[in-house]
């Protein structure tokens, strides 16, 4: 699995034991206008669509939003911990990647991975954001189709305050969510839709909640640090049933 546009492609459980359900895993970048209106700082202006942000001095607009993931894990309620060896059984993996994510921008929810699951109480998500590797063997492939993406995991094209920028990132973590209420799978021919939130709109932002310049946040500059962090606190999961980016009517 080299990208993933618009069409879902469809992954089984590893182990790929017992009768499975279809579940659709969605990318958003910004909750419906309602709620980001709410969460906006008093003072601080968003504009109807996330690839547009601006803070009253300064304006950010993103046009296109790439992350490398790897691997995805399901946990099981009655699971502990899956981060041990062996593996314990409940832990639902799933061979993906490295894939590029083509982040949607604007409101909205865009289903670009379909996983076949065993019916069950899933409590926590994980996977990886992952930095292409120069010379895993396990990468090669993806290096050939994306040779920009070599020895980074996060690629960002836009303007800020009108001057084109190039933002990338060799952000090499695991990403683990609690899914609260848990994510429910029925041993029924229905499916059922995870979305992972990704709050674009926080990366660039200082802790004053002000516009970064994303060029501050590239290897060496001065926002590196605070940017990555951002990026790590800005990820969340949640079952979606209706597929508006919204958690708040679910569950």
């Amino acid at each position: 699995l080299i990208a993933v546009g618009a069409v879902a492609v469809t992954l089984a459980c590893s182990d790929g034991s017992g009768p499975t359900q279809p579940l659709s895993l969605s990318f958003a970048t910004e909750r419906p206008a309602v709620a980001a209106t709410m969460a906006g700082s008093p003072g601080f202006e968003r504009a109807a669509s996330n690839d547009t942000l601006r803070d009253g001095t300064n304006t950010l607009v993103i046009t296109k939003a790439e992350i490398v993931l790897r691997e995805i894990e399901l946990e099981r309620q009655e699971v502990v911990d899956c981060d041990v060896e062996p593996e314990p059984a409940g832990c639902e993996d799933f061979e993906v990647g490295p894939v590029l994510i083509d982040l949607p921008l604007g409101p909205g929810t865009q289903q670009l991975v379909a996983i076949e699951v065993e019916p069950g109480t899933y409590v926590e998500v994980e996977f990886q954001i992952h930095k292409v590797s120069s010379g895993d063997a396990a990468d090669a492939a993806f290096r050939q189709a994306h040779p920009t993406f070599v020895d980074k995991s996060i690629r960002v094209q836009g303007t800020f305050n009108g001057q084109p920028f190039t933002f990338e990132s060799d952000l090499d973590v695991e990403q683990e969510m609690d899914l609260v209420p848990p994510l429910v799978i029925v041993d029924e021919a229905t499916s059922t839709n995870l979305t992972i939130m990704v709050e674009l709109g926080e990366w660039f932002r200082a802790l004053d909640g002000t516009l970064l310049n994303p060029a501050t946040g590239n290897k060496g500059g001065v926002n590196e640090g605070l940017i990555k962090e951002n990026i790590k606190q800005s990820i969340e999961a949640f079952e979606d049933q209706d597929k508006d980016g919204d958690d708040r009517d679910e569950g």
